[in-house]
C-alpha cells in the first residue's frame, strides 16, 4: 500500500471573495484568510485550497486570468500571499493553488497580441478559425450557453471559448504554450506552494479538425462534448507535465474532469500513470438532473439507490489502483444540506450525516467553506441579486425561449453557483461578520442563527462534529486506507457500508431521509465486539444491532467492529 501525506489529508476549500474581508470594501481578501488560519488549524484540516487569486478582470470570479504571476488587486498583493504561505506553513498547513490551464482572460497580454493580427507571434497561442456558411466554424456549445465561438472584427476570424467569451481557450498543440505554462507552474512551485487543483483540465485538448458534434444536451451519437473532453492527447500533455516538472516536487494534484467514470479516471490517477493524484468526478453531482435535458437546470428528485451505485463504483474500482477526491460541495455546486439533506427541521442532523458519509469513504475529503457550519442555499427574489455569469446567461436564454420567469427562478434557486458563493457567516453581527462594508453579494439572511461564533459555543454543533470526524480519520488508519464494501444495496433509505484494513473493520450506518426506517443488518456480519465511534445524535440509539433497529431521521452511526 502506497501511503502518502495527501491521502491522509483533509482539504478545506476557500472561495476568497466570500471568505473574509479585512479592509471593509465588501470583498474577501488574503489578509482575511490570514486572520483565520488558526480557525482552520483548530478545525483539523491539513490543506487549504485557494480558488483563483491571480490578476483578473473578474468576469468569472477569477477563473479568467490576465496575469498568472500577480495577485488580483482586490485580494491584496504578492507580499500578502507570501506572508499567508509562510504563516500557513508555520502552522503545519499546506496551500494548494487553483490553476486554470485551459484558458486565460481576453485581457491577458498573450491574447491581446494574438487578436492584434494574423501574423502576430502569439496568434497560435489561441484557437482561431474562419467562419463557415456565414456562421461559426462548428456547432459546439459553450458551458455558459451559446456558441463556443466569438467573432473578432480585428482579423475577421472567430476564437474558441468553452466558457465565457472573456475566457479564450489556449492552444495546447503549440509547444510554445506548453513551455510557457510549465515555466509558470515551476515559478509557483519554487515559491513553495504545496499543490494544484487543475481547473477544466479535461479540456486542454480538442479533436483534430474541430468537427461538428450533436447537441451536447440531447441524446447523442457523437456529442460535441466528446470532441473537447478527456481526449487521449490530454494524457500526453499531463504525463509530460508530470515527468518534466511535477515529479520533482512533493505536492498534491487534483484535476477537474467531468464526463468520466472510474475506469476512465484511472487513465488520470492510476498509480503507474504519472499524471495526477486524484480527480473530481461529477457523476453524483448529476443525480438530480434530468437525463437528456438542458444540463443541470432540468431538475429531478435524486434517489439513494443511484447514489449507492455511483459511489460504490468509484470506491471499488479505484481501490488499490488510484485515489478518490470526495466532496459534496464546491464553488460551483449548491449547498449539500439544501440539496441532499434537509435545510429546515433536520438541518443539523442531516448536515452531520452527510459529513459522516463523505469522511468515512476511501479518498481525500474536501470541505467547502461554510459546509462545516451547515450553511444553506440562498433564495434571492430577483435575478439582479445574483452575480454568477452562468446564472444570468441561463435566465436570459430561457426567457428568450418562452419559459416563465417563475420556473426559471425556481431552477436558479436550486442550482445557481451563487448558492455556494454568499459570504461566509462568521457571527451574528451585521453582514455576518464578513465585512464592515457592503458585501459584493448579499449575505444569507439566516446568518443570525447559522454562524461560526454560535457553532463554537454549542458543543453539539455541526462544527464540533466536523472536528470529531477529522480527528477520527487521523486516529484510525482504516478510515483512510480501508477497503470499502457496500451492504444492503437495495435499501432505498439506508446507506450501510464497511471499511476493512487488516483486523480493523468499520461499520457506517446512514439514514439519508427524514423518516424512521427499520435497519436489519446481514446476519453474517460479526457484531460481537463493537464500539460506537461517533453518532450525530447526542444520545446514542439502540445499540443492539443484532436485531431490528429503528433509525431516527438522518441518523448516522459509525462503529469499530474489531480493533
Amino acid at each position: 500500500m502506497n501511503k502518502t501525506w495527501w491521502k491522509e489529508s483533509v482539504v478545506y476549500q476557500i472561495y476568497p471573495i466570500s471568505f473574509l474581508d479585512s479592509n471593509g470594501d465588501g470583498i474577501g481578501d488574503l489578509r482575511g484568510i490570514l486572520s483565520k488560519l488558526d480557525y482552520l488549524k483548530e478545525l483539523g484540516v491539513d490543506v487549504v485550497w485557494l480558488c483563483p487569486i491571480y490578476k483578473s478582470p473578474n468576469h468569472d470570479n477569477g477563473y479568467d486570468i490576465s496575469d498568472y504571476k500577480d495577485i488580483m488587486e482586490q485580494f491584496g498583493t504578492m507580499e500578502d500571499f507570501d506572508e499567508l504561505l509562510r504563516e500557513a506553513h508555520a502552522r503545519g498547513l499546506k496551500i494548494m493553488m487553483d490553476l486554470v490551464l485551459n484558458h486565460t482572460s481576453d485581457e491577458h497580454p498573450w491574447f491581446i497580441e494574438s487578436r492584434s493580427s494574423k501574423d502576430n507571434p502569439k496568434r497560435d497561442f489561441y484557437i482561431w478559425r474562419k467562419g463557415k456558411d456565414g456562421g461559426p466554424p462548428n456547432n459546439w456549445e459553450s458551458y455558459f450557453s451559446g456558441s463556443v465561438w466569438e467573432y473578432d472584427d480585428t482579423t475577421g476570424e472567430y476564437y474558441l471559448h468553452l466558457y465565457s467569451k472573456h475566457q479564450p481557450d489556449l492552444n495546447w498543440e503549440n509547444p510554445d504554450v506548453v513551455d510557457c505554462m510549465h515555466e509558470m507552474i515551476e515559478w509557483w512551485l519554487k515559491k513553495g506552494v504545496d499543490g494544484f487543483r487543475l481547473d477544466a483540465i479535461a479540456h486542454i485538448a480538442k479533436a483534430v479538425g474541430l468537427p461538428d458534434g450533436d447537441n451536447p444536451h440531447h441524446l447523442p451519437t457523437v456529442r460535441a462534448y466528446d470532441l473537447f473532453s478527456n481526449l487521449e492527447h490530454v494524457h500526453t500533455l499531463l504525463h509530460q507535465l508530470y515527468t518534466e516538472l511535477l515529479f520533482h516536487y512533493d505536492i498534491m494534484t487534483v484535476g477537474e474532469t467531468s464526463g468520466l467514470g472510474p475506469e476512465e479516471a484511472l487513465s488520470y490517477v492510476g498509480d503507474t500513470r504519472g499524471e495526477l493524484n486524484m480527480v473530481f468526478q461529477f457523476e453524483h453531482m448529476q443525480l438530480d438532473a434530468v437525463s437528456g435535458g438542458s444540463g443541470k437546470w432540468d431538475i429531478r428528485p435524486w434517489n439513494l439507490l443511484e447514489l449507492k451505485k455511483v459511489m460504490s463504483n468509484w470506491q471499488t474500482v479505484l481501490h488499490g489502483r488510484g485515489w478518490n477526491a470526495n466532496y459534496w460541495c464546491n464553488h460551483d455546486q449548491p449547498r449539500p444540506v439544501s440539496r441532499f439533506g434537509d435545510d429546515g427541521r433536520y438541518r443539523v442532523e442531516s448536515a452531520k450525516m452527510l459529513a459522516t458519509f463523505m469522511h468515512m469513504l476511501e479518498g481525500t475529503p474536501y470541505i467547502y467553506q461554510g459546509e462545516e457550519i451547515g450553511m444553506t442555499n440562498i433564495a434571492f427574489d430577483s435575478i439582479e441579486d445574483y452575480r454568477d455569469v452562468e446564472t444570468h446567461n441561463f435566465y436570459r436564454d430561457q426567457l428568450k425561449q418562452g419559459a416563465s420567469e417563475e420556473k426559471v427562478m425556481q431552477a436558479i434557486r436550486q442550482k445557481s453557483r451563487d448558492n455556494a458563493r454568499t459570504p461566509m457567516q462568521w457571527d451574528g453581527t451585521k453582514e455576518a461578520g464578513f465585512t464592515t462594508g457592503t458585501p459584493w453579494i448579499a449575505v444569507n439572511p439566516n446568518y443570525r442563527e447559522i454562524n461560526v461564533e454560535a457553532a463554537l459555543r454549542d458543543p453539539d454543533s455541526i462544527l464540533h462534529y466536523y472536528k470529531k470526524l477529522i480527528a477520527l480519520r487521523k486516529e484510525h488508519e482504516v478510515i483512510v486506507y480501508g477497503k470499502y464494501e457496500l451492504l444492503l444495496p437495495d435499501d432505498p433509505e439506508i446507506y450501510v457500508f464497511t471499511r476493512t484494513l487488516g483486523e480493523a473493520k468499520l461499520l457506517v450506518i446512514l439514514n439519508f431521509f427524514g423518516r424512521e426506517p427499520e435497519l436489519q443488518l446481514p446476519p453474517e456480519l460479526d457484531l460481537s465486539a463493537k464500539e460506537l465511534l461517533i453518532s450525530n445524535y447526542a444520545v446514542a440509539g439502540d445499540d443492539d444491532l443484532g436485531g431490528t433497529v429503528r433509525l431516527r431521521p438522518y441518523e448516522a452511526r459509525v462503529y469499530m467492529l474489531q480493533a
